[in-house]
């Protein structure tokens, strides 16, 4: 039999966990297994699927559970093989819409995996508990993400059991990992990859820009944010005499392209991150960082070694960072290197995989 692999997506932007999401379908569906994803009907997530040749399915998946898409899901497990349906979820509330799923369509052997990709206290009621015993594996995106979870019970007293749970990183599909070379004549150009929103230290990256105003020093802002925050950002930039400075990116749904024209990456997050896909994108195209390695940064990056690290909210620390790579070719090809091979080593995706598919196929 020929196992059956449903994503349930339910953003209406493109992020860090619809990469995954999708770079996990394109490679079962290369294996040669039935593969679809079920969304809310949200284009700019439904292309990069159907580009792939994975089916899309739609249902509403609110905020909120509802009884039309645990009836819509129930379909598609009325159509998956026994014993070989697996439904990969990335929120509680899209978990229980499985469970109940399961009854509707008499299921119980479909299983049901669920990746946290948040950094927060899990939460103890009733209906969570019925949810985390309906889990069969529970994936956190780094030990970070699975502390912090805990964090919402004394030990030994979660209704997760720990069995249940296991850390693994994140990783990129990419067709042939390779560190690409610094990019030939022009100015030095930094990177900032991620979403544009407060808590991410744009602010504090705009200021850092501004002390260092009239350096060759360029910046590309790679990320997507609500058109009110991005405008209060650019007035931002304006006014500090950085404008011209700044290139506001457009192609941001996958950056492996722009990293490769840009010579290092600035990640100045202020709040913590329970996994950072960009620095991945940086590392997998031999791109050293600046990072405050908030959260789980220090389980991807090795300070000193790959990445410059800065405290949160200081703009002369991150300026004089920014100037220490923007200024020393030589150090940035060594970190480059170093951040390329500790990404084969630790992040590579046949290593991924590998650990997936033992919550897969258990």
């Amino acid at each position: 039999m020929t196992p059956h692999l449903l994503h349930v997506v339910p953003s209406g932007e493109w992020g860090g966990a619809e990469r995954y999401a999708f770079d996990i379908c394109r490679h079962y569906r290369g294996r040669g297994w039935d593969v679809s994803v079920l969304t809310r009907d949200a284009r700019i997530v439904d292309t990069p699927f159907r580009e792939a040749g994975i089916p899309v399915c739609h249902a509403p998946l609110r905020d909120y559970p509802d009884y039309y898409s645990s009836r819509a899901m129930a379909r598609l497990f009325a159509a998956m093989p026994r014993g070989e349906g697996i439904v990969h979820v990335h929120r509680y509330n899209d978990a229980l819409t499985c469970i109940v799923a399961r009854r509707l369509a008499g299921r119980p052997d479909i299983r049901l995996v669920v990746t946290r990709h948040k950094a927060e206290r899990g939460r103890d009621s009733l209906l969570r508990r019925v949810i985390y015993r309906g889990i069969d594996s529970h994936l956190f995106v780094s030990q970070f993400s699975k502390s912090k979870f805990y964090e919402g019970w004394r030990p030994g007293r979660s209704p997760l059991p720990e069995e249940k749970t296991d850390v693994t990183y994140n990783s990129l599909l990419l067709a042939s990992p390779a560190a690409t070379p610094e990019p030939p004549g022009g100015p030095i150009a930094a990177a900032y990859r991620g979403r544009l929103k407060p808590g991410k230290g744009l602010e504090t990256l705009i200021d850092a820009f501004a002390l260092i105003r009239g350096s060759k020093v360029r910046l590309r802002v790679m990320g997507k944010g609500e058109p009110e925050y991005v405008d209060t950002l650019r007035r931002r930039a304006q006014l500090s005499g950085v404008a011209e400075q700044i290139d506001w990116s457009r192609d941001t749904d996958f950056a492996e392209p722009t990293i490769a024209r840009v010579h290092f990456g600035v990640l100045p997050s202020e709040e913590p991150e329970a996994f950072g896909m960009a620095n991945l994108e940086f590392m997998a195209c031999g791109r050293p960082q600046v990072s405050t390695l908030s959260g789980a940064g220090s389980e991807v990056l090795s300070p000193g070694e790959d990445s410059v690290a800065v405290a949160p909210g200081n703009p002369r620390e991150l300026a004089d960072a920014i100037m220490l790579l923007a200024t020393d070719p030589g150090l940035r090809r060594e970190m480059g290197a170093r951040a390329f091979g500790r990404y084969t080593s630790l992040f590579s995706w046949p290593r991924f995989i590998e650990r997936l598919e033992k919550h897969y196929l258990p």
